[in-house]
């Protein structure tokens, strides 16, 4: 049974892939085709309404009439939704409202429709269907796939049904998959995170696990953990049909080194964008750099340049106006219910042909008390460099500005890191850190050479440290991620009481 599953997957995997690579080339005009079906389909809505979507006909009407919005600008039709309005954003009412965790707003409840939430299950199997395509590699569908992810578990709202991304697509999983697939729904449902990893730590420990899907900090601590339990050095030893790790929702080169020596072996990975909004991109090919943009799944993109997307009336690009290498915030309208969404990701292009990404950061994630304009991909970037050049492994990181330090010391950026204190002379570290940084980011180099800042300190996180501070704030597992630098000191302060006394 399971070689007949193995080679029907690959005959479905060139379908499929003949298909999206068909879609790719013609890319831009599927994408401006889309969002006139966008905005005729909900041109009865209330939005739609008061918009004037029926005079839209073309990419600059859109732009005209329907500004670009965060979630607080849509917030009031989203209230009419959850009182139980039909007909607001989108045709009908949700089927459901992914609740996630806002920064300025508290939770945010973002609509998935009967329109959109197909598009969030093709495209996970489009990513593997692509994988098999390209290796020939379907040998991971003849054992167990576990995705470490959210509960399931979910309350039903004036019709709809609210929970997290990843319970909400749990309940969608293809029905070929369902034997193979791990956890359990009673250890899936499990609420506290420690709990969680641990009971799926027991239930998989002895199964035949081929293909395993997670966050990367989570999967890391779930590797931590099997070790432990097992008593093996390695998760080869006690998975050695493991040959595919899937990812998404942070970068994965800092966690590389660390998770690379836990595996103890080579194996594939298939990187993974998905977000509530809209499952935006995945990683097509492992020849490639980058994740080949979705752009017939629902979702109209549109981009604007990362330093002018707080501007009144920034510029604002469809598709066929991008350029590679250009750090632009992301701005999606959707069969969701969504229109011009500015969700808070920036990416680049690091192809046109056909349009791949790479995710750059956060909009509101960035390091500047001084005007260095230091974003994630360069501080993601350091770490990457620093675990190669000094062959470290590191778990986990934060950096935030020191505005106010000790009489006598120039400001200066803290960086909070988590790693082995033993294999790494802290000095050295510092150094290379800093000047990577000089090299990589001129305002941050000429604020060093004015004797504007002082060099980077780093202050050494116990180990676990940042895992607990999570857990005290309610956030440990699921969906939360661990912004990698801020413009405030917020998170660092509280950090304060899991740093080692050095």
């Amino acid at each position: 049974m399971q070689k007949v599953k193995s080679f029907f997957s690959k005959l479905f995997a060139l379908y499929v892939v003949r298909k999206i690579k068909k879609d790719s080339k013609r890319a831009v005009s599927v994408q401006l085709n889309l969002l006139q079906e966008l905005t005729h389909k909900a041109s009865r809505t209330a939005f739609g309404n008061d918009h004037s979507f029926n005079d839209i006909h073309n990419y600059k009407d859109f732009t005209n009439l329907v500004p670009i919005r965060d979630y607080e600008g849509l917030a009031s039709y989203i209230d009419r939704i959850r009182k139980g309005e039909r007909d607001v954003l989108w045709r009908g009412l949700p089927l459901y409202l992914s609740k996630t965790s806002g920064t300025t707003s508290g939770s945010k409840f973002i609509p998935i429709t009967i329109d959109s939430i197909q598009h969030h299950i093709d495209t996970a199997r489009n990513a593997l269907l692509c994988y098999i395509n390209e290796t020939g590699n379907a040998d991971f569908v003849k054992g167990k796939m576990i995705f470490l992810q959210g509960s399931p578990e979910m309350k039903s709202h004036q019709g709809m049904r609210i929970g997290r991304l990843s319970g909400i697509v749990a309940h969608h999983v293809p029905r070929y998959l369902q034997k193979n697939r791990l956890p359990s729904l009673k250890v899936n449902i499990i609420d506290d995170w420690e709990s969680k990893v641990k009971a799926i730590v027991n239930e998989t420990i002895k199964e035949n696990m081929t293909l395993i899907s997670g966050i990367p900090p989570w999967v890391q601590m779930y590797f931590e953990l099997l070790l432990e339990k097992s008593g093996k050095k390695t998760v080869a030893e006690i998975f050695p049909n493991f040959s595919l790790l899937v990812y998404g929702g942070v970068n994965f080169k800092p966690y590389q080194n660390k998770i690379e020596h836990l595996v103890g072996k080579n194996i594939d990975k298939i990187e993974l964008y998905p977000a509530s909004e809209g499952f935006i991109a995945f990683q097509d090919s492992q020849q490639s750099e980058g994740m080949l943009l979705n752009t017939n799944s629902g979702i109209f993109y549109e981009f604007v340049e990362a330093e002018q997307i707080s501007n009144e009336t920034p510029k604002r690009l469809h598709l066929g106006e991008v350029e590679l290498n250009v750090n632009y915030a992301i701005v999606l309208s959707n069969n969701a219910g969504l229109w011009a969404y500015n969700i808070g990701d920036t990416i680049k292009f690091v192809s046109l042909d056909p349009y791949r990404i790479v995710v750059t950061g956060r909009v509101k994630h960035f390091t500047s008390a001084f005007g260095e304009h230091v974003i994630a991909e360069e501080v993601e970037g350091a770490i990457e460099f620093i675990c190669a050049e000094l062959n470290m492994e590191i778990s986990e990181f934060h950096v935030a500005p020191v505005v106010n330090p000790n009489e006598g010391v120039l400001p200066h950026h803290e960086w909070l890191i988590e790693y082995d204190v033993k294999t790494v002379d802290k000095k050295s570290l510092e150094n290379q850190l800093d000047q990577y940084m000089q090299n990589r980011n001129h305002y941050y180099r000429d604020l060093r050479e004015g004797k504007v800042l002082k060099e980077l300190i780093v202050s050494t996180v116990k180990f676990n440290g940042f895992n607990a501070y999570l857990k005290s704030m309610g956030k440990l597992g699921g969906q939360n991620k661990l912004p990698r630098l801020s413009n405030d000191r917020k998170l660092a302060d509280a950090m304060f009481k899991y740093l080692l006394n050095e």
